[in-house]
């Protein structure tokens, strides 16, 4: 089998994240995509003597369980590779990957709780980065989403079935606006141009919306005419806040070297399971509102009479988590990266009245070695790499009783478990908790305790 031919392919197994496998010539055939049962053409992208990659093309006969997708961006869009199918096939497709990913870690004797589903199939998200750019070089301007299987190339993305309608008629107002001005969109290879981001936040419970248009400093437009033009529109949502983030960065990422309020404020309020939370513009907060709150009352749960235990709460971000664990804790104390998400944490905290929560801004791997008190439960909730070695190192080092690992990434969670099993602890409860619908991404909520005897 050699680079760059094409062939059909069986697909006859997946792991995550939703990578089908062929069998071809006794190696496994990994297809981004796929799904068991397809018959796919695909082109081979790398071959070695033990497993070759493929990327898919076309998908040739239909599979049980499959449906017409809703989405007249599924072909395009890069987003949703699930939502051809049915729903409940979707959360056995995830249920699959991540019991595969524990057995072969050699983790096993824990209670599984299954697959819980999300509130919401569609319009689930409440915040999308969409991206300025064109679908072909030198094309009319876009703005949306990078198109599937393409180095560059952005689809306007004005009928995503993942978000609120009012993402939409902001995205097109947005779009048609900087159209007329002709400013030019950030190329990322060349540094130079002006528009790079449309960044919307939209709250579930309480109907707001933060909309923060991301610029480079290389040219201007006229805020006001933009500002009027947004506050004009006819939305269900209000909006509470409008921004200007000028980002200078050479990577393609979503940042700020300042913020130039145009409107209101820069920061949107939530409220979650009876507690208020102020979200700033960079700050970590679940994309899945009534989702999170299905996720979080798992980890309390787990987490059973604690009204006199010390939890620490690492990878905090806005203190979500803590807070809600801190209604039924002694104290709680939270350790994040983002300065201002630790900022809105500690004053989320006050405006709920809970003053048991300490909030840190650091580095976890760092940060963690210079804590004093001992906690009784740990709660992790790390971004997709894991958790950083050093910390885990420490996390072993504090001997708490109980761990609660929230993980968006199986892979890495599996990992982290294997070296907490080696250290004394016991894998007691698993759970999936669907906060992406039509996606193949997937949270896993873990319980572990301390196994007797061990120090």
């Amino acid at each position: 089998m050699r680079k760059n031919i094409e062939n059909e392919f069986d697909i006859v197994d997946i792991e995550f994240p939703g990578i089908g496998i062929a069998k071809e010539d006794g190696k496994d055939i990994y297809i981004k995509g796929a799904v068991p049962g397809q018959r796919v053409l695909a082109r081979i992208t790398k071959a070695r003597k033990e497993y070759a990659k493929g990327k898919l093309i076309k998908v040739l006969n239909k599979i049980d369980g499959e449906i017409e997708p809703k989405c007249p961006h599924f072909e395009m869009c890069g987003g949703c590779t699930y939502q051809f199918l049915q729903y409940k096939e979707q959360l056995n497709l995830k249920e699959k990957q991540i019991l595969k990913l524990f057995k072969e870690a050699g983790i096993d004797g824990f209670e599984y709780l299954g697959m819980e589903h999300s509130p919401k199939e569609y319009e689930y998200r409440n915040k999308m980065e969409f991206t300025f750019g064109d679908m072909e070089k030198g094309g009319e301007l876009s703005l949306g989403m990078h198109i599937k299987n393409k180095s560059f190339g952005i689809v306007t993305v004005d009928h995503c079935y993942l978000i609120h309608n009012d993402f939409k008629i902001i995205l097109n107002a947005v779009l048609n606006y900087f159209r007329q001005t002709g400013l030019p969109y950030y190329k990322v290879m060349k540094h130079e141009g002006f528009l790079r981001n449309l960044v919307i936040r939209r709250t579930e419970n309480t109907s707001e919306l933060l909309i923060n248009i991301v610029t480079t400093s290389q040219n201007s437009f006229n805020k006001k005419e933009f500002t009027d033009l947004l506050m004009g529109l006819k939305l269900q949502a209000k909006i509470s806040g409008i921004i200007n983030s000028i980002n200078d960065s050479l990577s393609d990422v979503v940042a700020a070297d300042e913020i130039d309020i145009l409107y209101g404020r820069t920061f949107v309020e939530e409220n979650i399971l009876g507690l208020k939370f102020k979200i700033s513009p960079f700050s970590f907060f679940q994309t899945n509102t009534l989702g999170a709150e299905k996720l979080y009352s798992m980890v309390m749960d787990f987490m059973g009479p604690s009204d006199s235990k010390v939890i620490f709460d690492l990878y905090c971000g806005t203190g979500t988590i803590g807070q809600i664990a801190a209604k039924k804790a002694k104290k709680v104390i939270g350790i994040e990266l983002i300065e201002e998400a630790v900022k809105a944490a500690t004053e989320n905290a006050a405006v709920n009245g809970l003053d048991n929560c300490t909030f840190i801004a650091g580095d976890v791997a760092k940060t963690v070695n210079e804590l004093t008190e001992k906690p009784d439960i740990i709660i992790l909730d790390p971004p997709r790499p894991g958790v950083h070695p050093k910390a885990l190192n420490y996390v072993v080092d504090f001997n708490a009783q109980e761990i609660i690992y929230v993980s968006c990434n199986p892979k890495t969670l599996v990992e982290d478990l294997k070296m907490l099993i080696s250290n004394g602890y016991v894998v007691e409860k698993v759970i999936g908790m669907d906060m992406f619908p039509n996606t193949p991404h997937v949270e896993v909520v873990t319980l572990l305790t301390r196994s007797e005897g061990t120090k």
